[in-house]
Protein backbone atom coordinates (compact mmCIF):
# COMPACT_ATOMS: atom_id res chain seq x y z
CA UNK A 1 0.00 0.00 0.00
CA UNK A 2 0.96 3.98 -0.45
CA UNK A 3 1.28 6.21 2.36
CA UNK A 4 -1.57 7.95 0.56
CA UNK A 5 -3.79 5.13 0.75
CA UNK A 6 -2.34 4.19 4.58
CA UNK A 7 -3.04 7.30 5.68
CA UNK A 8 -6.83 7.59 4.32
CA UNK A 9 -7.32 3.74 5.89
CA UNK A 10 -6.41 5.15 9.23
CA UNK A 11 -7.87 8.70 9.10
CA UNK A 12 -11.47 6.77 7.70
CA UNK A 13 -10.98 4.39 10.49
CA UNK A 14 -10.27 6.96 13.14
CA UNK A 15 -13.11 9.18 12.62
CA UNK A 16 -15.80 6.27 12.13
CA UNK A 17 -14.91 4.11 15.22
CA UNK A 18 -16.60 5.64 17.73
CA UNK A 19 -19.57 7.56 15.62
CA UNK A 20 -22.70 5.51 15.30
CA UNK A 21 -22.13 5.26 11.48
CA UNK A 22 -20.35 1.82 11.19
CA UNK A 23 -16.35 1.96 10.39
CA UNK A 24 -17.16 -1.57 8.44
CA UNK A 25 -19.57 -0.08 5.79
CA UNK A 26 -16.55 2.87 5.42
CA UNK A 27 -13.61 0.49 5.07
CA UNK A 28 -15.81 -1.55 2.34
CA UNK A 29 -16.60 1.31 0.41
CA UNK A 30 -12.95 2.55 0.39
CA UNK A 31 -11.56 0.12 -2.33
CA UNK A 32 -14.87 -0.12 -3.92
CA UNK A 33 -14.04 3.70 -5.15
CA UNK A 34 -11.02 3.96 -5.32
CA UNK A 35 -10.29 0.91 -6.92
CA UNK A 36 -7.44 0.11 -3.78
CA UNK A 37 -6.07 -3.44 -2.52
CA UNK A 38 -7.81 -4.28 0.89
CA UNK A 39 -5.60 -3.50 3.54
CA UNK A 40 -3.28 -6.33 5.52
CA UNK A 41 -3.57 -8.14 8.93
CA UNK A 42 -0.59 -6.02 10.39
CA UNK A 43 -1.84 -2.16 9.24
CA UNK A 44 -5.67 -3.39 10.87
CA UNK A 45 -4.15 -3.85 13.97
CA UNK A 46 -1.96 -1.10 14.56
CA UNK A 47 -4.79 0.86 13.92
CA UNK A 48 -6.85 -0.90 16.37
CA UNK A 49 -4.13 -0.31 18.78
CA UNK A 50 -4.50 3.67 17.92
CA UNK A 51 -8.01 3.90 18.52
CA UNK A 52 -7.65 1.69 22.05
CA UNK A 53 -5.13 4.28 23.06
CA UNK A 54 -7.59 6.80 21.80
CA UNK A 55 -10.04 5.76 24.26
CA UNK A 56 -8.36 4.62 26.97
CA UNK A 57 -6.70 8.04 27.26
CA UNK A 58 -10.20 9.78 27.05
CA UNK A 59 -11.52 7.79 29.58
CA UNK A 60 -8.67 7.60 32.07
CA UNK A 61 -10.73 8.77 34.82
CA UNK A 62 -13.19 6.03 34.57
CA UNK A 63 -10.64 3.47 33.55
CA UNK A 64 -8.53 4.35 36.66
CA UNK A 65 -11.90 5.03 38.83
CA UNK A 66 -12.87 1.08 37.79
CA UNK A 67 -9.34 -0.11 38.74
CA UNK A 68 -9.35 1.60 41.81
CA UNK A 69 -12.65 0.23 42.97
CA UNK A 70 -11.44 -3.16 42.18
CA UNK A 71 -8.52 -2.99 44.79
CA UNK A 72 -10.92 -1.63 47.07
CA UNK A 73 -12.77 -4.76 46.87
CA UNK A 74 -9.64 -7.11 47.41
CA UNK A 75 -9.47 -5.01 50.42
CA UNK A 76 -12.54 -6.07 51.55
CA UNK A 77 -14.28 -2.66 51.35
CA UNK A 78 -17.26 -2.02 48.75
CA UNK A 79 -17.20 0.57 45.87
CA UNK A 80 -19.63 1.74 42.96
CA UNK A 81 -16.59 1.73 40.38
CA UNK A 82 -15.78 -1.72 40.64
CA UNK A 83 -19.66 -2.09 40.03
CA UNK A 84 -19.49 -0.56 36.76
CA UNK A 85 -16.58 -2.94 35.46
CA UNK A 86 -18.33 -6.11 36.40
CA UNK A 87 -21.41 -4.27 34.56
CA UNK A 88 -18.77 -4.24 31.39
CA UNK A 89 -17.95 -7.71 32.10
CA UNK A 90 -21.34 -8.77 31.70
CA UNK A 91 -22.31 -7.16 28.59
CA UNK A 92 -18.99 -7.95 26.57
CA UNK A 93 -19.97 -11.91 27.51
CA UNK A 94 -22.42 -11.84 24.89
CA UNK A 95 -20.03 -10.27 22.17
CA UNK A 96 -17.34 -12.87 23.20
CA UNK A 97 -19.96 -15.73 22.50
CA UNK A 98 -21.37 -14.16 19.48
CA UNK A 99 -17.74 -13.61 17.75
CA UNK A 100 -17.12 -16.94 18.71
CA UNK A 101 -19.44 -18.75 17.43
CA UNK A 102 -19.43 -16.98 13.77
CA UNK A 103 -15.80 -17.67 13.73
CA UNK A 104 -16.88 -21.56 13.71
CA UNK A 105 -20.45 -21.68 11.80
CA UNK A 106 -20.34 -18.48 9.94
CA UNK A 107 -17.59 -17.12 8.23
CA UNK A 108 -18.19 -13.10 8.01
CA UNK A 109 -17.31 -12.59 4.65
CA UNK A 110 -20.52 -14.59 3.95
CA UNK A 111 -22.20 -11.44 4.92
CA UNK A 112 -19.92 -8.55 3.15
CA UNK A 113 -22.25 -7.80 -0.04
CA UNK A 114 -22.84 -4.02 -0.67
CA UNK A 115 -27.15 -4.67 -0.42
CA UNK A 116 -26.71 -6.91 2.79
CA UNK A 117 -24.18 -3.80 4.57
CA UNK A 118 -26.32 -1.18 2.77
CA UNK A 119 -29.56 -2.56 4.39
CA UNK A 120 -27.69 -2.59 7.89
CA UNK A 121 -26.50 0.95 7.86
CA UNK A 122 -29.76 2.43 6.64
CA UNK A 123 -31.87 -0.08 8.77
CA UNK A 124 -29.99 0.40 12.32
CA UNK A 125 -29.79 4.06 11.23
CA UNK A 126 -33.18 4.96 11.08
CA UNK A 127 -33.69 2.50 14.42
CA UNK A 128 -31.50 5.14 16.42
CA UNK A 129 -33.62 8.28 14.97
CA UNK A 130 -37.03 6.07 15.85
CA UNK A 131 -35.66 5.32 19.48
CA UNK A 132 -33.83 8.74 20.20
CA UNK A 133 -36.92 11.03 19.25
CA UNK A 134 -39.26 8.96 20.96
CA UNK A 135 -37.19 7.58 24.13
CA UNK A 136 -37.01 9.28 27.25
CA UNK A 137 -33.89 10.47 28.33
CA UNK A 138 -34.28 10.64 32.09
CA UNK A 139 -31.39 7.88 33.34
CA UNK A 140 -27.42 8.52 33.81
CA UNK A 141 -24.35 5.82 33.89
CA UNK A 142 -24.46 5.60 37.56
CA UNK A 143 -28.11 4.06 37.11
CA UNK A 144 -26.93 0.98 35.19
CA UNK A 145 -28.44 -1.87 36.07
CA UNK A 146 -26.50 -5.43 35.03
CA UNK A 147 -29.74 -6.50 33.16
CA UNK A 148 -29.65 -2.98 31.49
CA UNK A 149 -25.96 -4.56 30.64
CA UNK A 150 -26.91 -7.86 29.35
CA UNK A 151 -29.14 -6.49 27.03
CA UNK A 152 -27.01 -3.67 25.33
CA UNK A 153 -24.26 -6.62 25.48
CA UNK A 154 -26.78 -8.66 23.61
CA UNK A 155 -27.21 -5.51 20.98
CA UNK A 156 -23.72 -5.38 20.67
CA UNK A 157 -22.89 -9.29 19.38
CA UNK A 158 -25.65 -8.09 16.78
CA UNK A 159 -22.68 -5.78 15.72
CA UNK A 160 -21.01 -8.53 13.99
CA UNK A 161 -23.48 -7.79 11.03
CA UNK A 162 -21.25 -5.47 9.05
CA UNK A 163 -23.10 -2.06 8.59
CA UNK A 164 -24.64 -2.29 12.35
CA UNK A 165 -22.27 -0.53 13.78
CA UNK A 166 -21.17 -1.78 17.54
CA UNK A 167 -21.61 1.82 18.94
CA UNK A 168 -24.31 2.48 17.15
CA UNK A 169 -26.58 -0.47 19.20
CA UNK A 170 -24.74 0.52 22.11
CA UNK A 171 -26.16 3.96 22.22
CA UNK A 172 -29.25 2.70 20.51
CA UNK A 173 -30.20 0.44 23.44
CA UNK A 174 -29.05 2.65 26.16
CA UNK A 175 -31.63 5.51 24.58
CA UNK A 176 -34.29 2.61 24.47
CA UNK A 177 -33.84 2.29 28.68
CA UNK A 178 -34.07 5.95 29.00
CA UNK A 179 -30.03 6.68 29.49
CA UNK A 180 -29.39 10.29 28.34
CA UNK A 181 -27.02 11.05 25.40
CA UNK A 182 -24.13 11.42 26.60
CA UNK A 183 -24.16 8.67 29.30
CA UNK A 184 -25.08 6.48 26.05
CA UNK A 185 -22.42 7.57 24.04
CA UNK A 186 -20.04 7.27 27.04
CA UNK A 187 -21.57 3.17 27.89
CA UNK A 188 -20.58 2.33 24.12
CA UNK A 189 -16.92 3.86 24.96
CA UNK A 190 -16.43 1.73 27.79
CA UNK A 191 -17.74 -1.19 26.22
CA UNK A 192 -15.36 -0.69 23.04
CA UNK A 193 -12.51 -1.19 25.76
CA UNK A 194 -13.13 -4.48 26.05
CA UNK A 195 -14.35 -5.51 22.77
CA UNK A 196 -11.19 -3.96 20.81
CA UNK A 197 -8.78 -6.12 23.05
CA UNK A 198 -10.61 -8.73 22.55
CA UNK A 199 -10.62 -8.35 18.53
CA UNK A 200 -6.87 -7.55 18.18
CA UNK A 201 -6.06 -10.15 20.22
CA UNK A 202 -7.77 -12.50 17.90
CA UNK A 203 -6.66 -11.24 14.79
CA UNK A 204 -3.30 -10.76 16.31
CA UNK A 205 -2.57 -13.96 17.08
CA UNK A 206 -4.34 -15.49 13.66
CA UNK A 207 -1.56 -13.75 12.12
CA UNK A 208 1.15 -14.57 14.87
CA UNK A 209 0.23 -18.13 13.68
CA UNK A 210 0.57 -18.35 10.20
CA UNK A 211 3.13 -15.63 9.39
CA UNK A 212 4.29 -13.76 12.34
CA UNK A 213 4.44 -10.00 12.17
CA UNK A 214 6.18 -6.78 13.35
CA UNK A 215 4.99 -3.36 13.03
CA UNK A 216 7.19 -1.47 10.00
CA UNK A 217 7.81 2.78 9.71
CA UNK A 218 4.13 2.42 7.63
CA UNK A 219 2.27 0.62 10.71
CA UNK A 220 3.36 2.96 13.03
CA UNK A 221 2.54 6.16 11.17
CA UNK A 222 -1.24 4.40 10.44
CA UNK A 223 -1.20 3.71 14.18
CA UNK A 224 -0.45 7.45 15.46
CA UNK A 225 -2.97 8.65 13.11
CA UNK A 226 -5.87 6.61 14.22
CA UNK A 227 -5.07 7.53 17.89
CA UNK A 228 -5.24 11.40 16.83
CA UNK A 229 -8.18 11.33 14.83
CA UNK A 230 -10.16 9.19 17.69
CA UNK A 231 -9.38 11.35 20.35
CA UNK A 232 -10.68 14.52 18.39
CA UNK A 233 -13.44 12.17 17.25
CA UNK A 234 -14.56 10.84 20.85
CA UNK A 235 -14.17 14.29 22.22
CA UNK A 236 -16.30 16.16 19.09
CA UNK A 237 -19.00 13.63 19.32
CA UNK A 238 -19.14 14.19 23.45
CA UNK A 239 -19.32 17.94 23.29
CA UNK A 240 -21.30 17.81 20.57
CA UNK A 241 -24.06 15.76 22.53
CA UNK A 242 -24.22 18.00 25.35
CA UNK A 243 -26.94 19.87 23.41
CA UNK A 244 -27.67 18.29 20.02
CA UNK A 245 -29.18 15.12 19.30
CA UNK A 246 -28.05 12.40 17.15
CA UNK A 247 -29.54 13.76 14.36
CA UNK A 248 -26.25 14.71 12.19
CA UNK A 249 -25.11 11.17 12.53
CA UNK A 250 -28.07 9.38 11.55
CA UNK A 251 -29.05 11.44 8.20
CA UNK A 252 -25.14 10.95 6.95
CA UNK A 253 -25.36 7.35 7.83
CA UNK A 254 -29.15 7.46 5.86
CA UNK A 255 -27.69 8.85 2.68
CA UNK A 256 -24.22 6.27 3.43
CA UNK A 257 -27.00 3.12 3.28
CA UNK A 258 -28.70 4.41 -0.31
CA UNK A 259 -25.09 5.03 -1.55
CA UNK A 260 -24.41 1.55 -0.82
CA UNK A 261 -27.43 0.26 -1.88
CA UNK A 262 -27.21 2.15 -5.14
CA UNK A 263 -23.61 0.13 -5.69
CA UNK A 264 -25.48 -3.25 -4.36
CA UNK A 265 -28.03 -2.78 -6.89
CA UNK A 266 -25.96 -1.43 -9.92
CA UNK A 267 -28.00 1.76 -9.89
CA UNK A 268 -25.01 3.67 -10.40
CA UNK A 269 -20.75 3.03 -10.50
CA UNK A 270 -17.64 5.30 -10.40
Amino acid sequence: MTLLQILVFALIHGLTEFLPVSATAHLILIPLVTQWPPTDLELDIAVRLGTLAAVCLYLWRDIGGMTAGLFRVLKGKSDRRARLFWQLVTATIPVIAAGAALKLWMPLDDLRSLIFIGWCTLGFGAFLWLVDRLCLTVKRLEHLTFLDSLVIGIAQAIAFLPGASRVGLAITTARMYGYERRDAARLAMLLSVPTIIGTTLLVGYDLWLHQGFHFGNSSLIAMGLAFVISFLTIAFLMSWLRRRSFGPFILYRVLLGLILLGFGYDLFRF
